[in-house]
């Protein structure tokens, strides 16, 4: 009997949620003047909460979605953020089924491990740590949106914020404007912007910090997501604190917050339409790269940013690819320029598209195709104006950035559980390089 790949097995996981979000959201029963959605929009807002990007061709959600739509979408988000495979585990173990070891594999996949040791442990503790973070960043939501909405309205908008936040989704409820009117309130800012760095991080960064508590004894991995995350959210606040957008200067409120949600989380206090040129590459720049692995985040993760820099200045100097004294080997840097390669392409390509359909502007295009592989939903205004062929497009790219290019590229190996390559040795060719 045929074995089934569990790259394969993830992205018809994927696919088959969004499928069902779509047909939800499709209903009539979720939206309030029960007309539905037509079916590109409700696929494109499902493929967007299950792959945690934020983008939707709905302007307003609150004022178009009803309270079933809005649970749908809650819900897609929750299991999109953590994975199927990861609720699907953890219901198993609930239940006291047998967990095998197909299932033991599709755990490290799904989370790009290299053991399978432990893997069941993790997901219980993934999920309880999300519960528990959700419901802290709900009750702070909830001191905050109680003064200004009945109570349950203000007890479904804390919620639903919450799990978009952790989850690093970027929808809200809170009307078409995203979170420009609270642009000042520095408790929202600062909760919002603490629940998406902490699903922005990781959840082995998250396990390894509680279990070891000790900075010394923190695992290689994880010195390396906490410096980089640190590194980029300090750079991204001070080059936009300096920045314009029409005409006036951020806050450093502002600034922060942009810096945060620009590493996939979607959420915006100022007009991203407004912004200048070069603002907008730094957030380019910053989508791109996204969170870290076993996130919530997007992009092509903050370890092969790491990986690429530290490659290219040891190749500068000279010297060994060496990190924390220990040396990053080539199966790791292979799969850097893999992942930078395959995502450049694939956005360079969407932009094209963009640019054929909707003869979008080059930088539009290109922030709206790296804004949705990055899996961060920022956008200058336009998503709601697309047409059908890049809404299509989009949904493609969105569902691309979730699964990992590598996780595509890997289906296309059907010697998977047999290692990558045969035993042969080849005479090794050295081709021209630069």
């Amino acid at each position: 009997m045929k074995k089934i790949s569990p790259y394969l097995i993830i992205i018809l996981s994927f696919f088959t949620l969004i499928l069902i979000g779509s047909l939800l959201l499709y209903l009539p029963i979720s939206k309030i003047d029960r007309k539905g959605l037509s079916f590109i929009d409700a696929f494109f807002v499902s493929t967007s909460a299950v792959t945690i990007t934020g983008l939707s061709p709905i302007a307003n959600l609150s004022a178009t979605l009803t309270i079933f739509g809005k649970i749908v979408l809650a819900i897609l988000i929750q299991i999109g953020g953590l994975s199927i495979v990861t609720f699907s585990v953890f219901i198993m173990y609930l239940i006291g089924a047998n967990i095998g070891i197909s299932n033991r594999v599709l755990i490290k996949e799904s989370f790009n491990e290299n053991y399978l040791d432990g893997k069941v442990k993790l997901v219980i503790k993934i999920v309880i740590y999300t519960f528990i973070l959700e419901f802290i960043s709900f009750l702070v939501n909830l001191f905050i949106f109680m003064g200004e909405f009945e109570p349950a309205k203000a007890i479904g908008i804390s919620a639903f914020h919450a799990i978009s936040s952790f989850n690093n989704a970027g929808f809200d409820l809170l009307g078409s404007i995203s979170l420009k009117a609270y642009s000042g309130n520095i408790l929202l800012n600062i909760n919002t912007a603490i629940t998406i760095m902490l699903g922005g991080l990781g959840f082995i960064v998250i396990n390894d910090i509680i279990e070891k508590r000790s900075l010394k004894r923190l695992s290689i991995h994880t010195k390396i997501v906490l410096k980089i995350n640190l590194l980029l959210w300090t750079a991204g606040m001070l080059i936009f604190k300096f920045s314009e957008f029409n005409g006036e200067k951020f806050t450093w409120l502002e600034s922060f917050f942009l810096s945060v949600t620009a590493r996939t989380a979607g959420f915006t206090t100022i007009n991203i339409a407004s912004i200048s040129s070069l603002t907008s590459l730094v957030l380019m720049i910053l989508m791109f790269i996204g969170g870290s692995p076993a996130s919530t985040a997007g992009g092509i993760k903050t370890t092969t940013f790491y990986t690429l820099t530290k490659g290219v200045t040891s190749f500068s100097r000279g010297k060994q690819v060496v990190t924390n004294n220990r040396l990053i080997n080539e199966k790791s840097r292979e799969k850097a320029s893999l992942l930078l390669t395959t995502a450049l392409i694939l956005v360079i390509f969407a932009s094209a598209g963009l640019i054929i359909f909707d003869k979008l502007s080059l930088e539009n295009a290109f922030f709206e195709a790296i804004s949705a592989f990055a899996n961060v939903g920022l956008t200058k205004g336009i998503t709601t104006t697309l047409s059908g062929g890049s809404k299509l497009l989009l949904t493609l790219l969105m569902f691309a950035g979730r699964v990992g290019p590598l996780t595509l590229l890997s289906l296309f190996n059907n010697r998977w559980y047999k290692g990558t390559f045969h035993n042969i040795e080849y005479i090794d060719e050295r081709i021209m390089i630069g």
